[in-house]
């Protein structure tokens, strides 16, 4: 038995951060039912590229679901909603402040109809603050919490690869604290509200320049810290074939391991060593063999140092094979996939290997009296 097998989650929200967070507990084991607009459904049904009738996205992010269309502002939308509202375990939504309260379905409403309901929205900038209603994306709040002026090397700041706001900061807080709530509701008896901001939840990445800033009053900038490029010690170095090797030799141990394989002069080896100087030197040397050459020079060798993979190399790689990341499977239309790996341990997951992502308004669920 899955550990959330029973818990009944309704999710109104739509893209990214909120449909994550549903497909964990999903693969956890509960009953996940989006509510979605009549005839467009969640706008991620739309993007490229297309899996079945669907986009390849939103298949990853909404297997093992179930979809019912319902106009929200209808006036009797509350009413063929009650039936699930009264059973629901939790709710997820990810509107600006207001909107469901405007559409009947605020905490407070929703409260009296189920008391036990464990109610989560997840916003941008939370539910407070000067900046609730601002419209933003992950760039914005990378932008306005400080971790994107610490990007790039020196220059002007570079995009960030991963949606680290939307998954980092809003699915797998929202994930954290709905169990949180559910345990207590377990205890009490009563459910609660639970306000879920991306941009506060940049901050705790950020610990060891918060740290620096305000205790020292040292606030960080770009490629002056260790993990920002102000250290040899932690440096992206391109090699003769025009790869990279990402080196991290930070402790002592490690620093001393790589320096002898390079044969780094004993001078620059020292932590007094100027950091520019050294990490010119390195440079060189880094430079001077190809990739395949450090990899195995490397291996085993307890130096902390990876050479760059792409996307590709990294999905179809031994670690990744042997992890049996891309074992399960998504489908839609006919068509298969691997399925996305969510942070949910083999033991909780159902032994199903394979579901489906819903198409819209596929379930006929009697309790919704449609």
């Amino acid at each position: 038995m899955q550990p959330l097998q029973g818990m009944l989650v309704l999710d109104f929200s739509t893209l990214l951060p909120g449909p994550l967070a549903s497909l964990i507990l999903a693969d956890a084991g509960a009953r996940v039912v989006k509510l979605e607009k009549p005839g467009r459904g969640d706008e991620m049904r739309s993007y490229e590229p297309r899996l079945g009738e669907d986009s390849v996205n939103f298949a990853l992010l909404n297997r093992g679901k179930q979809s019912i269309a319902l106009d929200l502002k209808a006036p009797d939308a509350l009413a063929r909603l009650r039936p699930l509202l009264e059973r629901a375990d939790v709710l997820i939504e990810q509107f600006r402040p207001g909107v469901m309260e405007r559409l009947g379905l605020g905490y407070e409403a929703v409260r009296r109809i189920n008391p036990k309901l464990v109610y989560c929205s997840i916003t941008g900038w939370g539910q407070t603050g000067p900046k609730a209603q601002d419209a933003g994306h992950d760039l914005n709040y990378m932008a306005e919490t400080g971790a994107l002026s610490l990007t790039g090397a020196g220059g002007a700041p570079v995009l960030p690869p991963i949606l680290a706001a939307d998954v980092a900061g809003g699915a797998y807080p929202a994930v954290m604290n709905i169990l949180l709530a559910v345990a207590q509701r377990d205890r009490t008896g009563c459910g609660c509200y639970l306000d879920v901001a991306m941009a506060d939840n940049l901050f705790p990445f950020l610990y060891w320049g918060l740290g620096n800033g305000f205790a020292l009053g040292r606030w960080p900038g770009m490629a002056d810290e260790l993990v920002t490029g102000g250290s040899p010690r932690y440096q992206i170095y391109p090699t003769q074939c025009g790869r990279y090797l990402a080196a991290a030799p930070i402790e002592a141990k490690f620093w001393a391991n790589f320096c002898r394989l390079i044969e780094l002069p004993e001078a620059l080896q020292a932590e007094d060593a100027p950091a520019e100087q050294v990490k010119a030197a390195v440079a060189e040397r880094i430079a001077a063999r190809p990739a395949e050459h450090w990899r195995q020079l490397f291996a085993g060798q307890d130096v902390c140092c990876s050479i760059v993979a792409t996307l590709e190399e990294a999905a179809h790689s031994a670690q990744a094979s042997a992890r049996k990341l891309f074992e399960r499977e998504v489908e839609a239309g006919g068509q298969r996939l691997p399925a996305l790996p969510t942070p949910i341990a083999p033991l909780f997951r159902a032994a199903q290997a394979c579901a489906g992502a819903p198409r819209l308004n596929e379930t006929q669920d009697p309790l919704l009296l449609i």
